[in-house]
């Protein structure tokens, strides 16, 4: 068994210790906002938090998560109903449009925001190396300025 903090949840999960960090989320948890998207972690579709950092959970084996916070996209608001300035950015500004890869924008989003709350176009560029199909990327950008205060 391996002992897992999601969104401030304690999970006990019986998996095996290689076994990547979305299956589990995704199959043992239910916690499906997080996205299959290439498996080699590039795309940025599985993007979680992992003690605050933005990690693509496709590459993290389960027992590097074990004693970790996990914050999944169904964890990033207060759970209230209320959503962070962020997603709530994200709508207003019809960021997505099939919308596969937005969790994982928003994660890697909101870890920039962390680290870096009023964000250049040159640190979103940076921070923001996840792939969109649909290429909201223009979007994206004005979402992330629009939470942060410097649209």
């Amino acid at each position: 068994m391996v002992e897992l903090n999601v969104n401030g949840i304690a999970h006990s999960v019986d998996a095996a210790p290689e076994t990547p960090l979305l299956w589990v989320l995704r199959e043992n948890l239910g916690k499906t906002g997080t996205k299959f998207g290439c498996g080699a972690g590039v795309c940025g579709a599985c993007t979680v938090h992992l003690d605050g950092e933005a990690v693509r959970s496709c590459q993290v084996p389960l027992a590097d998560a074990e004693g970790a916070e996990i914050k999944t996209i169904e964890g990033l608001s207060s759970g209230n109903g209320d959503l962070t300035k962020l997603q709530q950015s994200w709508i207003d500004l019809q960021v997505p449009q099939c919308g596969y890869c937005q969790s994982g924008m928003i994660m890697a989003a909101a870890a920039l925001l962390k680290a870096t709350p009023k964000p250049t176009d040159d640190d979103i560029d940076a921070a923001m190396t996840n792939i969109c199909r649909c290429g909201t990327y223009s979007r994206v950008r004005a979402a992330i300025h629009r939470a942060a205060g410097t649209e």
